[in-house]
């Protein structure tokens, strides 16, 4: 994958992120992301910079939605 790629890439997981706290009303935790200190408009660092931001925000993202997925209660029904 090409560097722009990647910058368009860690974009949209920002997006998503983004997206996710305001429909769920609750905040992904990322402090990884946020230590490794590179952001999508960092277009000076990089491409493994980037590459590193984008699996550590997706990582943060997925965690999020598996521990709601975890507690979220089903109704229980018939098929």
């Amino acid at each position: 994958m090409k560097k722009q790629e990647l910058i368009h890439l860690h974009g949209l997981l920002a997006e998503v992120g983004n997206y996710y706290e305001d429909e769920h009303s609750t905040e992904v935790d990322l402090s990884e992301y946020e230590s490794l200190g590179v952001r999508p408009t960092s277009i000076h660092k990089s491409k493994t910079d980037h590459k590193a931001a984008v699996f550590a925000m997706a990582k943060a993202i997925t965690s999020e939605m598996a521990d709601a997925e975890a507690t979220e209660k089903v109704a229980a029904k018939a098929d």
